[in-house]
């Protein structure tokens, strides 16, 4: 201990403080203090022992695994045992997304009879029946007034008699938009396209695993593709460098398509005029020059990544991680359940959600004087989608 090893003027020091206490109470002074101080910093065996002291409290692992450095061989042993069993899991595991997945594939041509239906409704190629339409309502009538006004109002149908509707206007586009992660990627300039849009259906892929997300489109003055569509590739099994990391199935790759848009149409790309002077001669010419912007049709244009994993830049990176999340989210959720989204039950008042975080906070700063900080409220009747 540095106490037990410490030179006469240190004691000398030590008495003088003792000293410095008397009746008075008076401290030592800061002279005296740095004194001592510089007495102690010239001394080889302290500075050796608080080196060292430091260096060993540099040295601790607070990890959680620190502990496995202690382990008695014949417990790390037992141990790898474990995690070859782990393995062993992680293996079947796999083995069992590849069956769900065949399952996946199985009842999706199941449900396509269903989901066919439910496009002849929308397009207005089939009137449904009374029967048909005999569903329950579980919303009180001054609640499904006040939907039927709004539904009315966003479709601008006022003037419209009940005999000129076709089917379910702006089926898809409104389904779209209230999901913020698509509400966001849709532009001013997108939406007279999207309500061309007639249908989006899924194709699953057994082999190689994956699905294809197809985007059906009426004639329509922008392109002239009936179709367009993003595929994603999949994988069941895990990480040959890091099996524990694996969580299931993961999208790997995506590939989007060539828009064939008409003249002057391309909602992707805006033109940018700009004049050139000749320097010599004084003449000036235009230019045209187009750039990228912001469009729900960049969708099926994703970045294109190096083979080299190790080489895409994290903006690539997160670019991609966003564009996979959208496409599983397409998939799994607004393609089966696409009438909840249009009629908004899929989603929930973002604001009677807040309300009853604030009153739990309240509770927590009064019981555990937690920071208000935490609570991170946003805008007033702004929806959000269940994701769950």
């Amino acid at each position: 201990m540095l106490c037990c090893r410490a030179t006469e003027p240190v004691v000398e020091a030590e008495v003088d403080v003792e000293a410095g206490m008397d009746g008075s109470g008076d401290a030592v002074s800061d002279a005296k203090a740095s004194s001592i101080a510089e007495q102690l910093m010239q001394n080889p065996e302290v500075l050796s022992a608080i080196e060292t002291k430091l260096a060993g409290m540099a040295d601790v692992d607070s990890s959680p695994s620190a502990h496995m450095k202690n382990l008695p061989k014949p417990v790390i042993r037992r141990v790898k045992a474990l995690k070859k069993l782990q393995f062993d899991m992680i293996q079947m595991e796999s083995k069992f997304y590849e069956e769900v997945h065949q399952l996946e594939c199985k009842y999706a041509e199941l449900y396509a009879p269903i989901l066919e239906k439910r496009n002849e409704i929308v397009s207005g190629e089939v009137e449904p029946t009374d029967e048909q339409c005999d569903w329950p309502s579980d919303e009180e009538d001054d609640e499904e007034a006040a939907l039927a006004a709004e539904t009315k109002e966003k479709l601008a149908l006022e003037d419209v008699s009940a005999e000129d509707i076709k089917g379910v206007k702006s089926f898809w586009l409104i389904a779209f938009k209230n999901v913020d992660l698509l509400a966001s990627m849709i532009q001013e300039n997108d939406e007279p396209i999207l309500e061309h849009l007639t249908n989006v259906k899924v194709q699953f892929s057994a082999e190689p695993m994956g699905f294809t997300l197809e985007f059906h489109f009426s004639p329509n003055e922008y392109f002239t593709d009936k179709v367009l569509t993003k595929s994603y590739e999949m994988r069941a099994e895990p990480d040959e460098e890091d099996p524990f990391s694996f969580e299931g199935p993961e999208i790997v790759a995506c590939q989007g398509c060539v828009i064939n848009w008409n003249k002057g149409k391309n909602v992707t790309v805006r033109v940018i005029k700009k004049k050139q002077k000749h320097q010599k001669s004084g003449t000036t010419r235009t230019i045209t020059k187009e750039e990228q912007q912001d469009s729900f049709f960049n969708f099926f244009t994703p970045p294109a990544p190096e083979l080299d994993e190790e080489e895409i830049d994290h903006e690539t990176e997160a670019l991609l991680q966003a564009d996979y999340e959208i496409g599983h989210f397409i998939r799994e959720r607004i393609v089966p359940r696409a009438v909840l989204f249009y009629t908004g039950e899929a989603c929930e008042d973002d604001e009677d959600f807040e309300e009853e975080e604030d009153e739990d906070y309240e509770d927590d700063d009064e019981d555990d004087d937690l920071d208000p900080s935490c609570n991170n409220a946003g805008g007033e009747g702004k929806k959000e989608c269940k994701q769950q």
